[in-house]
């Protein structure tokens, strides 16, 4: 055996062996090698990001997750009957927090950009507006009905139609306005017979309106403008929503936090919970930088007529012709919306072209659109 082995033309066939191994060996560590160092640069991660999960794919992925959190909330608060909201929101931050720790351990979170990209005052505000837009709208759903809190949510639409334009001079065709305010009358018809709320859930909910509308832009705009993945920002913005939350627990939530009797089950159903709270943050986070912050209103106003819908075609309800007719009037604005935004534009960028594109092109084909209003 050892004999045939040192024979010279066997030699040489184990040898031109070993040389493809080692240049297969070799290849697939260099790809691994580049696809390393995409992913660990803040630009490369973002193409990543936008290659991967596209618009589509975003907003049916923040669809299934808003849904499934729905009914895991209601088990929260009705089976296991843990009532305090803004607590619960603090726990949803915390393991999202420590489930992006494990990340960041395991060199699987996205790199953030350079400090001088992004002010810190901005980080700061994006921290702080989402915890009062998150824990704002918990309180709202303990105090007031589902139909109130939507009607709250139809004005989150205009109000990111006005800050958009006062702070970016970014302006709302009329074709997409028109389709807008049919979204809303829908909404408003179709959630009109419930509209139960608490006097202080009324005011909680005006209160959640402009935050709502600011973090919604927010997202959107450092993703889209600059060169953030939805994980990145989380991470960086996490610590602050956590201090904010916990600020705002002790006059908002209401007393006997330390009396609830936790046991393995309902721990269970709150750790469930909370892990889809961690997606649907990041999901939420994916849509908004792959789309719009409008866009990501009119997809929950659409969660909202297929549940209405669901629970009349498939359980049985009767939410009444009504509140039928309102949803289905929403869900054709929605459409139209939805067919304007996919329309092909001449001489348009889309947000998850831009980064792709050279900034002396980008700059000739958005017209110059930083000096003066842009049209969407």
């Amino acid at each position: 055996m050892f004999s045939f082995l040192t024979r010279k033309d066997v030699r040489k066939i184990l040898k031109r062996k070993d040389s493809d191994a080692g240049e297969k060996g070799r290849a697939l560590e260099e790809l691994r090698a580049s696809l390393f160092n995409e992913f660990r640069s803040s630009e490369g991660a973002k193409r990543q990001q936008q290659r991967i999960c596209g618009p589509i794919t975003a907003l049916s992925f923040n669809f299934l997750v808003a849904v499934g959190i729905i009914f895991m909330n209601k088990m929260v608060l009705q089976t296991v009957k843990f009532k305090f909201p803004i607590l619960l929101t603090l726990i949803h931050y915390l393991v999202s927090w420590f489930l992006m720790a494990v990340l960041k351990a395991f060199s699987l979170l996205p790199s953030s950009p350079s400090s001088k990209s992004t002010r810190m005052s901005t980080l700061f505000t994006l921290g702080f507006v989402m915890s009062l837009s998150t824990g704002f709208a918990n309180v709202s759903l303990k105090y007031n009905s589902i139909g109130f809190y939507q009607m709250a949510k139809i004005a989150v639409t205009p109000s990111i139609v006005l800050a958009e334009f006062v702070l970016y001079r970014k302006k709302v065709s009329l074709s997409k306005a028109i389709a807008l305010t049919v979204v809303s009358i829908g909404v408003a018809v179709a959630t009109v017979t419930d509209l139960q709320f608490h006097l202080f859930g009324a005011c909680v909910a005006l209160a959640w309106i402009v935050p709502s509308a600011v973090n919604k832009i927010l997202w959107s705009r450092l993703q889209q403008q600059e060169n953030w993945t939805a994980l990145s920002l989380m991470w960086k913005t996490t610590p602050i929503t956590l201090i904010f939350l916990a600020a705002m627990m002790p006059c908002l939530d209401p007393p006997g936090v330390f009396s609830f009797g936790w046991t393995f089950g309902n721990t269970m159903v709150i750790f469930g919970s909370a892990i889809l709270g961690f997606l649907l943050q990041w999901s939420g986070a994916l849509a908004l930088g792959a789309t719009s912050a409008i866009s990501h209103v009119v997809l929950g106003q659409f969660k909202t007529c297929v549940i209405l819908l669901g629970n009349y075609y498939i359980f049985g309800s009767n939410p009444g012709t009504t509140s039928i007719f309102g949803a289905f009037t929403a869900i054709a604005g929605m459409s139209v919306y939805t067919y304007l935004n996919m329309r092909p534009q001449p001489n348009k960028v889309t947000p998850w072209q831009a980064s792709t594109l050279p900034k002396s092109k980008l700059g000739k084909e958005n017209g110059g659109t930083h000096d003066g209003a842009e049209s969407v």
